[in-house]
């Protein structure tokens, strides 16, 4: 609709001024040495990382994580170093060749039914225990499908870490 007069030009005004004012749509943030999203989850590669205090093998340890395939979110780089973060937030710089780019969770639940399909009424096919690690396959918008060992199964998200709530994956 075309408006014509002072009335008219008032309301385009005042719409240019909302619009000015209105914050940014917020960019997603990445790393600068990898140019990939912060934060971003990996795993670990090995059976002992040492988080220090800062990015380079000289600062104090402050942290070992001693679980293999542990999930872990990125949250800073630095040149070859990853700032990471546990699910209770312990961690920081651990340098990249200790970290994979192979997703995987942890269980957040006490015995969370793995699923047949991604559905509350879904048959069980296992239950892991709190603490268990899995491989993360594909995540619907409440669902991922895991594996621990040959075991597959749908779990709701709020039953793990190690996944953004909003992510997907084919």
């Amino acid at each position: 609709m075309l408006r014509t007069g002072l009335a008219g030009r008032a309301t385009a005004w005042c719409i240019v001024a909302m619009l000015a004012a209105a914050p940014p749509l917020a960019a997603q943030q990445t790393g600068a040495s990898t140019e990939r999203p912060l934060p971003r989850f990996v795993s670990m590669k090995t059976d002992q990382g040492f988080a220090r205090r800062g990015p380079a093998r000289n600062h104090r340890v402050d942290w070992v994580f001693t679980r293999p395939d542990m999930p872990l979110k990125v949250v800073a780089e630095y040149g070859h170093w990853r700032r990471v973060e546990d699910r209770d937030g312990a961690g920081g710089w651990m340098h990249y060749s200790l970290l994979s780019g192979v997703r995987t969770v942890i269980v957040e639940g006490e015995m969370v039914p793995l699923r047949s399909q991604p559905r509350p009424d879904a048959t069980p096919v296992a239950f892991a225990e709190a603490g268990v690690i899995a491989r993360l396959g594909r995540c619907a918008p409440d669902w991922c499908r895991i594996a621990v060992g040959r075991t597959r199964g749908w779990v709701m998200k709020t039953e793990i870490w190690g996944v953004d709530p909003e992510e997907t994956r084919d």
